[in-house]
């Protein structure tokens, strides 16, 4: 059993549809979540992201938690009994057993330390199972490259990196935190900022996105023109199929740099809670849909707003597309400075870095920016 599990998550391709596998799949990766998330519940005070925690209804987390082992219990049970994919149906059930001898969604969550180090299991819990739910459906909906599989090449890579990157959640929030306050805490202005506060909320949330993509375009486009910087670039470009899970892959100094120079002028300008929150749900959706397998272009607002054939000509190894089409929100941003993407072709033909230089597997891609060959 666990030679075939390893097989499978070491493989790409379509899953055999009418074999079992497909049903076998979600059972098992919801039945790993459900295992999670008991224990998220049983040790939450080094499992779980506080800031996160304030805002959870512990009742719907408890539901939630309730019905993924039913439906994951509910398809592998299914499986056992038609006489499918046994092996991997008894993995799930496994699991599912296991979380429910744990104590399910019925475990007692007491008081908790609230200053402990953490790592950010529910973070990566919620964000995969929102994220897969809603791509993978908007994928099949709306699919550029139609013969393109949910789990295509190297798509263990980016689930590494998205993996790691939720996890550390804590350390690149206190990195971060500690860079902006130290760096730029004297930029502060009373004055700036209670102006900035007052604004309405619409006029805030467009100031918020466009400060934070004017800072994104020119930290992105110095990643591409200095040396030293695309080597940590790099590995984000290094992904060769465009889908959901491609924009995980992502070096972490990449994260610490980007995400400290943006939170910058939005810290020193004093935006309010309710406007960063709205930002971050943005730039969350255009994060994850800018890199999906979608064949979405929005007509003429694709000249102001960064769509997925926006930034999928960012990842192109065509000749026209290299160094361009920096902006994350604004794609108007690239054509007022000259270096937006002129093609008469509709959609890229390939992706990658141009060379295919960088390694696959997220440990040779961790300490690529530190060797020099290639």
């Amino acid at each position: 059993m666990f030679k075939r599990l390893n097989e499978l998550s070491e493989s790409h391709g379509a899953l055999r549809a009418g074999k079992g596998m497909v049903a076998g799949v979600i059972a098992l990766i919801l039945a790993a979540l459900c295992f999670l998330g008991v224990l998220a519940f049983h040790f939450p005070q080094y499992l779980t992201t506080p800031e996160l925690r304030r805002s959870y209804n512990v009742d719907v987390m408890r539901q939630l938690l309730f019905w993924s082992m039913v439906i994951a219990g509910g398809l592998s049970v299914a499986l056992m009994v038609l006489g499918r994919v046994r092996w991997l149906a008894a993995s799930a059930f496994g699991l599912v057993l296991l979380s429910a001898l744990l104590g399910g969604h019925k475990v007692p969550v007491g008081s908790f330390a609230t200053d402990t180090p953490y790592i950010g299991l529910d973070w990566f819990i919620l964000d995969l199972l929102g994220s897969a739910l809603i791509f993978i459906f908007i994928e099949k909906l709306f699919a550029l490259r139609k013969d393109q599989p949910v789990f295509r090449p190297e798509w263990q890579t980016d689930f590494h990196h998205f993996l790691v990157n939720h996890m550390v959640v804590g350390f690149v929030l206190l990195a971060t935190n500690l860079m902006v306050h130290q760096f730029f805490g004297w930029a502060a202005n009373d004055g700036i900022r209670g102006w900035v506060a007052n604004l309405n909320f619409w006029v805030a949330l467009f100031l918020i996105i466009l400060v934070a993509d004017l800072v994104q375009y020119w930290t992105h486009r110095a990643y591409h023109e200095v040396p030293l910087l695309w080597r940590i670039h790099a590995v984000h470009h290094s992904v060769k199929s465009m889908d959901w899970l491609a924009g995980s892959r992502q070096h972490i100094l990449e994260l610490l740099i980007t995400r400290t120079l943006v939170l910058a002028p939005i810290y020193v300008l004093g935006f309010s809670k309710e406007v960063i929150d709205a930002y971050i749900i943005i730039v969350g959706f255009q994060a994850v849909f800018n890199h999906a397998n979608v064949s979405v272009r929005l007509g003429p607002l694709r000249y102001v707003i960064v769509t997925p054939n926006f930034h999928h000509w960012h990842h192109s190894q065509d000749a026209e597309a290299l160094d361009k089409n920096y902006a994350a929100h604004f794609a108007f941003l690239d054509y007022l400075f000259g270096t937006a993407v002129k093609s008469d072709k509709l959609w890229p033909t390939n992706y990658g870095v141009l060379g295919d230089y960088v390694p696959n597997g997220f440990f040779k891609q961790l300490k690529f920016p530190f060797t020099w060959k290639g």
